[in-house]
């Protein structure tokens, strides 16, 4: 091969290694934003339960008989 072929398949070459570690850089970044969002995930889901747990325990503290949904004698 001349040495003008060599020349124009290092530079592709380089151009491809160039574009390989971008990509590698694109996926580090895409992983790094999946494992943050799959944290704020499990911490949503946590307090989730929490809320429904609680509304539950408010539901029944709060479960009365059927005379404290009747309206005051003056309606």
């Amino acid at each position: 091969m001349s040495r003008t072929g060599d020349d124009a398949l290092e530079e592709r070459l380089i151009t491809l290694e160039i574009r390989l570690a971008h990509f590698e850089r694109m996926a580090e970044d895409m992983s790094d934003v999946l494992t943050d969002q799959a944290r704020t995930i499990d911490v949503l889901t946590a307090q989730l339960r929490r809320l429904r747990e609680r509304m539950e325990e408010m539901r029944l503290e709060g479960a009365g008989s059927p005379e404290d949904d009747k309206p005051p004698p003056h309606y």
